[in-house]
């Protein structure tokens, strides 16, 4: 079933072009499982093969992660928060935990959204948090972009880099991994070092 789901994707990347691609980075986006690595990768050899453009790949897929995220934001501000306010108690989630993720995100609320779109397994669900905490709108969408277009620029170029060959893509797609996780080190470093001289 598994083998089925991934032929799936790659026949979409293929098939649907960049509605496609905005469509299942629109779905990853939000709590589907729809791994970027098998949307992104497949693109970025088609481009190289000169049958997409790489800036045409990364719109479709910075805007799709966008909307995906809007939807998650949405449904956790007009649903979620509502929710925890009323029932939250009963699954140990106080008045004051929802306080302090309000507080939370009003002043980190930027770094944790850029660098979190970064983050696999956590890039899906940032702007759960975001939304029960009404972060500003803008500066969510802002941020949701700058990470979602950061992330695309990376598995677009690697697979247009190292082409079709499947064996070199396996290799390095951990050393991938790892970099953007120390990068993203590095950015929340930097953040505590500056808000402690502020």
């Amino acid at each position: 079933m598994l083998q089925d789901f991934i032929a799936w994707i790659l026949a979409t990347v293929h098939d649907w072009g960049y509605i496609g691609i905005f469509i299942l980075m629109a779905l990853e986006s939000t709590v589907l499982p729809v791994p970027s690595e098998l949307v992104l990768i497949p693109a970025g050899y088609l481009a190289h093969q000169g049958q997409m453009n790489i800036g045409l790949i990364l719109l479709t897929s910075t805007v799709g992660c966008l909307v995906g995220a809007l939807f998650n934001y949405a449904v956790a501000m007009w649903v979620g928060r509502p929710f925890l306010e009323r029932w939250g108690r009963y699954f140990f989630v106080r008045p004051e935990l929802l306080h302090k993720t309000d507080a939370f995100f009003v002043k980190h609320g930027a770094v944790s959204t850029f660098t979190g779109r970064l983050i696999p397994g956590i890039r899906h669900l940032i702007s759960i948090p975001a939304g029960l905490s009404r972060m500003n709108l803008g500066a969510f969408a802002s941020y949701t972009s700058l990470g979602a277009g950061l992330w695309s620029l990376i598995l677009t170029l690697f697979g247009y880099f190292l082409g079709g060959n499947e064996a070199l893509i396996r290799e390095y797609q951990h050393f991938i991994t790892a970099g953007v996780i120390a990068f993203v080190a590095l950015i929340i470093g930097g953040y505590v070092w500056w808000q402690k001289r502020c």
